[in-house]
């Protein structure tokens, strides 16, 4: 294997950003598993035995109690199948995806991928299928980079769960089944944490971390993905990147073993490992990944926000985003030079629902007519102009209350794509955030063509027909002189 890079941080701060990452701005994440079952919400796995919890109840009165059937009982419910990934894939290019992410595996310790070290994986309980290797041959057939989550890393303490039991009613004291010696290599000897009110995302569990690394390095040899996302700080430091460099070790081992295998494969490194450490000297060994949530201005670096349009796993009661807040979204973060991995909720048998189909039909629409001022552009000496900003709030996602004032800008080559937030009551736009020396030499509507405009001391006012191409953000080509 190619040692382009060491297991340091001085070494893999000479990562560079693949232009791929770049230029994709859009990226559709499967963050899919046996959760889904259930259709119940995030972290199902953990929260079924956590006595009074909706999911908890939820459980007891659908599959019953979790000393009786259990997690492992429920993936064995989980037959992906009308998982058609090919026709999914067609349905996210179309919307705009440039990149595609798979979920390798929750924090429930379920495998996506035929794992030589878990056996409890997608190949030989529920679907049994290599669900992340049908995946990536649907990517490799519309050439599109391929990633993979992996959600380990917090795994054993987060399920330490599993060791309870009720401390009241008909099954009071009875242990929950990931007591059973049988199940171990499952739930994992993780008793260290049983009861702790403040778990730790990281344990520091030495045999869990090394395993961690040895799955890590597993997959980057099944996969070689260009992608590779940590659902937490670089493993195994802390948020803040504060902690020795020893903490990170098994980390550092697993990126430089991701880009090492792309150098490989491509004769350059193409991979970029993303993380939510938020300290330069940590995220700068890769890509910062924001959790629905935002950043305030233009970065120097690269970064991605992951969302989702609903709840992390199909929840049938929770309420999706409308499409028109998605696309405003993505045109808010891709000015600040972001790009938007986005969760498309699948059912436990793997298709979409009514919802999701039109979501992705409505991006699809607007990506056919505003996709020229989205893939490949860079940002401009400014994100925007106007009143009107994102709540930047933990992991608040509201939907903002554009005013025909509000812009975001990108560029590409010698045009200056202004994204229009809102449609102007009298049809004219406006214009502020030009030099009085930058001149337009033509101005186009996306979807439309040509459009008349004047300028003046560098404010551009652009006449915009009544009926605009989208009923979304709709965008103009400034062709810039010189």
């Amino acid at each position: 294997m190619s040692k382009q890079f060491e297991a340091t941080f001085d070494s893999l701060h000479g990562f560079k950003c693949p232009e791929w990452f770049a230029d994709a701005k859009l990226g559709i994440w499967s963050h899919w598993g046996p959760q889904s079952v259930p259709m119940a919400g995030d972290w199902y796995a953990r929260n079924m035995y956590i006595e009074g919890s909706r999911q908890y109840l939820y459980h007891l009165r659908h599959y019953g109690h979790p000393s009786v059937f259990g997690y492992k009982d429920l993936v064995k419910l989980w037959k992906a199948e009308k998982f058609d990934p090919d026709s999914l894939m067609d349905k996210y290019y179309k919307a705009g995806a440039r990149y595609f992410v798979g979920q390798a595996m929750h924090h429930d310790h379920f495998f996506n991928f035929p794992s030589a070290l878990n056996r409890f994986n997608s190949t030989q309980t529920g679907p049994m299928k290599d669900i992340c290797g049908l995946w990536k041959s649907a990517a490799d057939n519309f050439k599109l980079p391929f990633g993979l989550t992996e959600h380990l890393g917090a795994t054993f303490s987060w399920w330490s769960v599993n060791k309870g039991a009720d401390t009241e009613g008909a099954y009071a004291g009875v242990p929950y089944d990931g007591n059973d010696p049988a199940n171990r290599d499952i739930y994992l000897d993780n008793y260290e944490h049983k009861g702790q009110a403040k778990w730790p995302w990281y344990t520091p569990n030495q045999k869990h971390r090394d395993d961690w690394l040895a799955v890590m390095k597993e997959l980057i040899g099944l996969y070689t993905p260009d992608l590779l996302y940590s659902d937490g700080s670089l493993p195994f430091g802390d948020m803040e990147g504060a902690a020795p460099d020893c903490e990170f070790r098994n980390g550092l081992e697993a990126v430089s073993a991701l880009y090492n295998a792309s150098a490989d494969k491509y004769g350059e490194n193409r991979a970029v490992y993303t993380q939510k450490g938020r300290n330069p000297r940590v995220y700068k060994v890769g890509a910062l990944d924001i959790e629905k949530s935002q950043l305030p201005g233009i970065q120097e670096d690269i970064w991605q926000t992951d969302t989702c349009i609903g709840n992390w796993f199909y929840d049938a009661v929770q309420p999706f985003k409308k499409p028109g807040h998605i696309i405003e979204m993505l045109v808010d973060i891709i000015s600040k030079n972001g790009v938007m991995l986005l969760n498309i909720l699948q059912l436990p048998d793997g298709a979409i629902d009514a919802e999701a189909g039109y979501i992705l039909k409505e991006m699809a629409a607007w990506y056919a007519v505003c996709g020229e001022g989205v893939y490949g552009t860079r940002p401009w000496r400014r994100f925007g102009e106007g009143p009107s900003g994102v709540l930047i709030e933990g992991f608040k996602e509201n939907a903002v209350d554009w005013t025909s004032s509000d812009f975001r800008f990108v560029k590409k080559g010698s045009v200056l794509y202004t994204f229009i937030m809102r449609q102007p009551e009298n049809n004219v736009s406006v214009i502020k955030s030009l030099a009085e020396t930058e001149h337009a030499a033509s101005v186009r509507l996306l979807g439309e063509g040509p459009v008349p405009f004047s300028q003046n001391y560098g404010v551009l006012t652009v006449k915009l027909p009544e009926r605009l191409p989208t009923p979304y953000v709709n965008c103009l080509a400034i062709e810039l002189k010189g």
